[in-house]
C-alpha cells in the first residue's frame, strides 16, 4: 500500500485508518467531491486546483494495490507520475498551469512532464472506471475476464507488446472477487454502490482533463504505442 513515507512527509495524503478500512468509500467520497467543484465553481470560470486533484487521485492507489501483482505495473506507474504532480502543486496553482507550462516550453510530449504525467494519472482513473464498469456487470468469481477487458479499453493500446503480454499473463494471479470484496471490506451489494458512485462521479473529472488537452489543440492519444496489434488468446 503507497503511505505518506513512500514520498517523504509532504506527499498530499496521509493513508489514515478510515481509508485503509473502507477504501470505496474515501474514493467515491473524494470524486463525489471533485465533480460537485466542478459542477459549482466552472460557471465561475474558476480552474480545479491541482492540489485538490492530488488529494483525491491519491486514494486510488489503495485499488490497484488491493488488485495484486497483476496490477503491480499500474500502481507504480501512477504513484510515481502522481507524485510528480503532487510536487508540482507546490509551485502551480491548476491543472491549466501546468498544461500551458510545458506548451510554453514546448515539453509537452518530453518524457516526464507534467502533460505526460498528468495523462498517465488520468488513463488510471479511466482504468479503476473501467474495471469498476466491467465489475457491475458479470458475476463471475474469477476477476481475470473484468480486468482484461479493462486494461485493453484503457491502457493497452499504451503499452508495448512486452508490457501487455506481462499483464495479460499476470492476470492469472488476480484476487477472486470474494477475495477483493474482503479485501476492500465491503459486501458484494456495498461494493457495488460505491463503484456506481465513483463511475458516475469520476466521468465528470475525466471529462475536463480531456477537454483541457483538446483546447490547446493537444491530441489525446499522442503517447500511443505504434506497434502491431498482437492477438493473445487466455482461454
Amino acid at each position: 500500500m503507497v503511505n505518506s513515507e513512500d514520498f517523504g512527509d509532504d506527499f498530499v495524503v496521509k493513508q489514515q485508518d478510515s481509508v485503509v478500512v473502507a477504501p470505496l468509500s474515501a474514493i467515491a467520497e473524494a470524486f463525489e467531491e471533485l465533480a460537485k467543484w466542478l459542477k459549482i465553481k466552472r460557471v465561475e470560470n474558476e480552474e480545479l486546483p491541482l492540489n485538490t486533484f492530488c488529494h483525491a487521485c491519491s486514494f486510488i492507489s489503495v485499488l490497484f494495490y488491493s488488485l495484486g501483482f497483476a496490477f503491480k505495473f499500474a500502481e507504480l506507474e501512477y504513484v510515481a507520475k502522481l507524485h510528480t504532480l503532487v510536487e508540482a502543486s507546490k509551485t502551480y496553482g491548476t491543472l491549466q498551469d501546468i498544461l500551458d507550462l510545458d506548451i510554453t516550453t514546448d515539453t509537452v510530449k518530453t518524457s516526464g512532464s507534467f502533460s505526460r504525467n498528468l495523462r498517465r494519472v488520468r488513463q488510471g482513473l479511466g482504468l479503476i472506471k473501467a474495471i469498476f464498469e466491467q465489475f457491475l456487470v458479470t458475476d463471475d468469481t474469477s476477476l481475470k475476464d473484468v480486468a482484461s477487458t479493462a486494461y485493453a479499453q484503457s491502457c493497452a493500446p499504451y503499452h508495448t507488446w512486452a508490457i501487455r503480454t506481462a499483464v495479460y499473463a499476470g492476470m492469472y494471479t488476480l484476487p477472486t472477487r470474494d477475495q477483493l470484496l474482503a479485501n476492500l471490506n465491503e459486501t458484494n451489494q456495498s461494493a457495488e454502490k460505491k463503484m456506481r458512485r465513483y463511475i458516475d462521479a469520476s466521468l465528470p473529472v475525466i471529462e475536463y482533463i480531456d477537454e483541457l488537452y483538446l483546447s490547446r489543440n493537444i491530441i489525446l492519444d499522442w503517447t500511443l504505442v505504434k506497434c502491431r496489434v498482437q492477438s493473445i488468446q487466455w482461454h
